[in-house]
């Protein structure tokens, strides 16, 4: 194991918990920060999340938990906030995602 794992997991749970109720919060004000450029950049996005609370064992289904991240319906948060994605941001996101490693 890394360093950097041993550190991450001595955060404690209420700390952690707290940390990662800022990113959504963060990421429900900043819909302009589209799902498929955060793909590109970070190859993580909403879905993403919605998936890792399910991976932890949040009690919804799929969406639930992707509703409890948009702050809304999925839907919903397609129909008013998700723009088209480009050609090019679709081959930035498929760039990033390949560097992603399974855990």
């Amino acid at each position: 194991m890394d360093t950097n794992t041993d550190t991450l997991d001595q955060l404690p749970d209420d700390v952690a918990a707290a940390a990662f109720r800022r990113l959504v919060r963060h990421l429900q004000h900043r819909h302009d920060a589209q799902n498929i450029d955060l793909m590109g950049l970070s190859g993580f996005c909403r879905n993403c999340l919605a998936d890792w609370i399910l991976d932890a064992g949040y009690d919804g289904d799929k969406a639930a938990a992707r509703e409890v991240i948009h702050g809304m319906p999925q839907d919903e948060w397609k129909a008013t906030r998700q723009t088209p994605a480009t050609d090019e941001q679709l081959a930035r996101m498929k760039e990033s995602v390949a560097k992603n490693r399974v855990e």
